[in-house]
């Protein structure tokens, strides 16, 4: 593809040669003389100045550098385009592999692939253009809408409920059994039923081995367009709101409210029944076991507002200087504090 088209497909502006011909996308520091690469952020000015790209994606008023630019609002989003055109993940075909078991009461949408030791149970709704890859299992009474793509070793347990487009990579479980216990008399716990189904709207993706647990009673919720990272769990009876991000190894306990557009960054920890208001974000390793505004910053365990913990963190640091210095100032005052004299009676 000629520079010029993808400056076009883009909707970028193109500053250097059209007619060079680009053959795929690489990060900044690898990406080579027929490779486009971009920069989102200023403090990486230096690594494209020092480019070998054909040209770099950058913001219309980046400063100008040896290479051509391809200049957009959204670097970062064109770049995930431009990987578009150039990477084709594995084509599926329509069709049934023998193997595949299917109950005959399954409902399956036109253009589907069933791979390799595919289960669908009982009254399984499936929407057009599914894709189901090895060993793939949809519990009785699942009902997903359109462009399914589940790969495989992908769960979805009885009764959940799955809108158009949602991607469940390798080993995502929706629907387990919530964690819920009773201790009896005899100090023994007992399972609580888990009679809610786990439900996901539209646009969702759940990454590898992460778990959407069932309600114990109603149902879990993830709005449309929220995106499950590796190792999240999300706990029975949670809601999460729309466009949010649950990061690696994030951990919604039972109950959790999540709003729409928030961040939980990596490791986030989320205590049950809090709600976290629209547009937070917890930042890596935050601890949560109150509920927090809307619009917030968060960090730290116990979390706490972002501007006073990054303060925090920097004292924290300097405590063992500060102990000396208190120590010093304590012995310069003892030092300098006129000697005691008792008092004597005038008899």
């Amino acid at each position: 593809m000629k520079l010029g088209e993808l400056a076009s497909r883009l909707g970028a502006e193109l500053r250097g040669n059209a007619d060079v011909e680009v053959t795929g996308v690489q990060g900044i520091e690898e990406a080579g003389p027929t490779e486009i690469t971009f920069v989102a952020n200023p403090r990486y000015a230096g690594l494209a100045r020092a480019a070998r790209a054909a040209a770099v994606l950058v913001d219309p008023d980046f400063q100008e550098i040896p290479v051509a630019t391809l200049r957009v609002r959204n670097p970062y989003l064109a770049f995930a385009r431009a990987l578009g055109f150039f990477y084709q993940p594995p084509a599926y075909p329509p069709g049934i592999h023998p193997t595949a078991v299917i109950d005959p009461t399954a409902q399956i949408g036109e253009g589907a692939h069933i791979g390799a030791f595919v289960v669908i149970g009982p009254h399984v709704r499936l929407g057009p253009r599914a894709t189901l890859l090895p060993h793939v299992v949809l519990y009785p009474g699942v009902q997903a809408g359109s462009h399914l793509f589940a790969h495989a070793h992908a769960v979805v347990r009885e009764n959940c409920t799955l809108g158009d487009h949602v991607t469940l990579e390798n080993g995502a479980i929706v629907g387990a059994d919530g964690f819920g216990f009773a201790k009896d008399e005899a100090g023994h716990w007992q399972k609580i039923p888990q009679s809610g189904p786990a439900r996901l709207g539209s646009h969702v993706d759940v990454q590898a081995n992460a778990c959407v647990d069932r309600a114990t009673v109603g149902s879990t919720q993830i709005g449309d367009g929220s995106k499950i990272d590796n190792l999240a769990q999300v706990g029975h009876g949670s809601r999460v709101g729309e466009n949010t991000l649950l990061c690696a190894q994030t951990g919604l306990a039972g109950s959790s409210v999540i709003g729409n557009n928030v961040i939980l960054a990596g490791q986030v920890g989320v205590a049950g029944h809090c709600e976290i208001g629209d547009g937070v974000i917890l930042t890596a390793q935050s601890g949560v076991s109150h509920d927090v505004p809307a619009g917030k910053m968060i960090s730290g365990s116990p979390a706490f507002d972002n501007r006073i913990w990054l303060r925090a963190t920097a004292i924290f640091q300097r405590l063992p200087e500060l102990l000396k210095r208190l120590d010093r100032l304590e012995k310069q005052v003892a030092q300098s504090a006129p000697p005691h004299r008792e008092e004597t009676s005038g008899k």
